[in-house]
């Protein structure tokens, strides 16, 4: 099983409020095997190693580093933490406290020391979380499958789920024609069909409320408008548009990858045509010293963001003002790291994506809420 805890956009934007002297932020490749872990326990020690040498450098005091040893010493050797694992671990400390969030997608290795978090690699997480549920629906069966990027899926068992339509309704049928009520016929069906996808809907809410992992629907044309209308859950638009009842779960994870793809594919494109009208309105940049003005002063509306950016500096907390630097260290942090902070604690949107994915292939792209 995938033991995944990915943070809401609101969390990541408070946590980049936090400052102290020394803010750790460290993101480690693991796996869902226990019997694999080792290898990154191992790595952990070596990375917290850098980022107490690099401490020790910058002249923190002994008596702010040991609290930050103590705790990241406790997770290396809390072997029931070890035993549920993602695909990454972020671990984010400070000498008063530690969180750890672990994540469907592959990270690597690395550990940033700053007074404030390097919180990048949580956006690509929320952006693009390599995981998604399909819900497949037909008259005769629903089940809940959990799709992983590299891990066979999996059927998710809930709590009072309804084995399907008919048993739902207490009939033998839902296609039966009644007995000179008004619930008969194609009407009839469609009233027991409603009851049926309701139950499905209560019994997935506790599971599937404030979920940040997509939803895709597996069901025919009928059934999946009926879905949609009944339904509080909040679905992607595309449906893999098949009866599920004999497909496993593998062949289910497979038909909804492009479906997946086809979503996160969209939002770029959204952006893009958005970003050219806005050009036009002189709303948008792709500078990283106005991108940071704007960030500050709560201008951005949208945002996209190379994950894979490593520009060092410092922002001005009062102007936006850039100082750039020749590289990260305990005295400077990613700047385009603190613009994408800044601007989810003004309400932005903000999409952590692949350089190739932002307008001329710039670090950043922001679409503003006002002219420049």
């Amino acid at each position: 099983m995938l033991y995944v805890e990915t943070p809401t956009l609101k969390q990541i934007g408070n946590l980049n409020q936090v400052r102290s002297d020394a803010c750790v932020s460290i993101y480690l490749k693991t796996t869902p095997l226990t019997q694999n872990i080792g290898q990154s326990r191992t790595n952990l020690s070596n990375l917290v190693k850098t980022a107490i040498s690099q401490l020790e450098k910058a002249g923190l005091p002994k008596r702010r580093i040991w609290p930050l040893e103590e705790h990241l010493g406790i997770l290396l050797e809390d072997d029931d933490f070890w035993e549920h694992q993602a695909n990454s671990l972020a671990i984010l400390a400070t000498p008063e406290r530690i969180r750890t969030y672990r994540l469907a997608n592959d990270l690597h290795d690395s550990v940033e020391v700053s007074d404030r978090f390097h919180l990048k690699p949580l956006l690509r997480a929320v952006t693009f979380p390599h995981v998604a549920h399909v819900l497949a629906v037909s008259e005769n069966d629903v089940r809940l499958i959990e799709v992983f990027s590299d891990l066979p899926a999996r059927e998710i068992k809930v709590p009072n789920m309804p084995r399907d339509a008919a048993s739902a309704v207490g009939k033998a049928s839902i296609n039966d024609s009644g007995s000179g009520r008004r619930i008969q016929g194609l009407e009839g069906q469609k009233i027991r069909l409603g009851q049926y996808i309701r139950k499905i809907d209560a019994a997935l809410r506790p599971i599937l409320q404030g979920s940040e992992m997509p939803v895709v629907l597996a069901s025919t044309l009928p059934v999946d408008a009926l879905v949609r209308a009944q339904t509080t859950l909040v679905l992607l638009p595309q449906t893999i548009e098949t009866s599920p009842d004999h497909m496993s779960e593998a062949e289910l994870a497979e038909a909804a990858r492009p479906v997946l793809d086809a979503y996160y594919d969209s939002q770029i494109a959204e952006f893009r045509e958005l970003f050219d009208e806005r050009t036009g309105q002189n709303r948008t940049t792709t500078d990283i010293s106005d991108a940071a003005r704007a960030a500050t002063f709560g201008g951005i509306d949208t945002l996209l963001v190379d994950f894979d950016s490593v520009t060092a500096g410092v922002i001005d907390d009062n102007t936006g003002a850039v100082t750039f630097a020749p590289e990260e260290s305990a005295e400077s942090y990613g700047v385009i790291d603190e613009i994408a902070g800044r601007a989810l604690r003004t309400g932005a949107r903000v999409l952590a994506v692949r350089q190739q994915d932002i307008p001329g292939k710039k670090e950043l792209a922001a679409i503003l809420r006002y002219p420049i």
